[in-house]
């Protein structure tokens, strides 16, 4: 059966992707994600925090004592010491590399403009594949409009595309007002690949300590009706690649974004909850199902459960609105009045 799929313009072995999470941080897990059946891997995330912590830190260190005696110059702090997160990302980068056949997909975490050309450059020069834009912005200032919030990724996108020749893929939110004019217009701009949907993880409070709480949920199926009915509706309307993230857990999933439109399927809840020979029992999976329903290859499949391809497509729009509404039925006599 043939499996190969594309992807950023890579050509891979079968849909299956981890995506960044704490398990590509380890070489090892690497190296066994590979042999388990990855066709490529999203390295862990460079945040723009970590840099700009880092940055401040060193001016910090390096100003105090300047007003006091000569002396003091001795106990300047090395830069090497303050600059060690960027310098281990791009070390981790060329790593693995060095370590895998599969494509190794770099990821950059943040939002100011700026400051992604300089380390877009580094990842690309550290042997990179790819690159994924995660732009994880939440515009909760009252005088930011849709607009400005569109721009700022559309400049994030423009100012990686000019510093590097490596494909780009943007990580989106699914929290846009038009999302699929969205998504043409990062095409447009040169995305060659989308990435839906990043979570935002939300958070919780604690009442007892009065205290705002991270609280971090892994990803079930059911999440995956979201990344999934974009992904159909864009399938062959934009020229960018298109990744189904948050929600992959079973052969189904992976099947059911393959007949949507992915070209890929990312998957990182699953692998954290059940291990990352997973992976080779998801290929496997898929496999004997597409032999069993008599497909050639899984090229066969792709998009043909699109809102171009199937008999109605207004299921995918609000048309279907009613329909499942009324696809819930419970039987509310025989369970209230018994």
């Amino acid at each position: 059966m043939d499996l190969s799929t594309t992807y950023l313009g890579m050509n891979l072995k079968n849909p299956l992707v981890p995506s960044s999470s704490p398990l590509t941080e380890d070489i090892g897990n690497l190296r066994a994600m590979e042999d388990s059946g990855a066709a490529a891997v999203v390295l862990y995330s460079l945040f723009e925090e970590q840099i700009t912590h880092e940055s401040h830190t060193l001016n910090e260190h390096l100003l105090q004592g300047t007003d006091s005696f000569a002396e003091a110059l001795n106990y300047f702090p090395d830069a090497g010491k303050y600059l060690r997160s960027p310098d281990v990302y791009l070390e981790h980068v060329q790593r693995a590399k060095e370590a895998l056949d599969i494509p190794v997909i770099a990821s950059l975490n943040g939002v100011s403009a700026g400051w992604w050309i300089e380390y877009a450059k580094n990842i690309e020069q550290a042997g990179a594949d790819a690159l994924e834009l995660n732009i994880y912005y939440l515009p909760t200032d009252l005088h930011m409009t849709g607009a400005e919030v569109v721009e700022i990724y559309l400049e994030a996108l423009r100012e990686v595309k000019t510093a590097v020749s490596i494909p780009v893929a943007m990580k989106l939110s699914p929290y846009f007002s038009a999302m699929a004019n969205m998504a043409k217009r990062l095409s447009d701009e040169g995305a060659n690949g989308l990435v839906l949907f990043n979570r935002f993880y939300q958070p919780d409070i604690d009442l007892e300590n009065l205290a705002v709480v991270p609280n971090l949920q892994l990803s079930s199926s059911v999440e995956m009706r979201l990344p999934l009915r974009w992904i159909a509706v864009l399938y062959g309307r934009i020229e960018a690649d298109l990744a189904l993230t948050t929600g992959v857990h079973t052969v189904t999933d992976v099947l059911k974004g393959v007949a949507a439109g992915a070209n890929v399927t990312m998957l990182a809840s699953e692998l954290l909850k059940h291990g990352i020979k997973r992976l080779e029992i998801l290929r496997n999976g898929v496999e004997a199902w597409l032999t069993e329903h008599e497909y050639e290859s899984l090229e066969q499949l792709h998009g043909s459960m699109s809102q171009i391809n199937v008999a109605e497509p207004a299921a995918f729009e609000r048309a279907n609105y009613m329909r499942v509404l009324d696809s819930y039925a419970p039987d509310y006599h025989q369970r209230f009045m018994s």
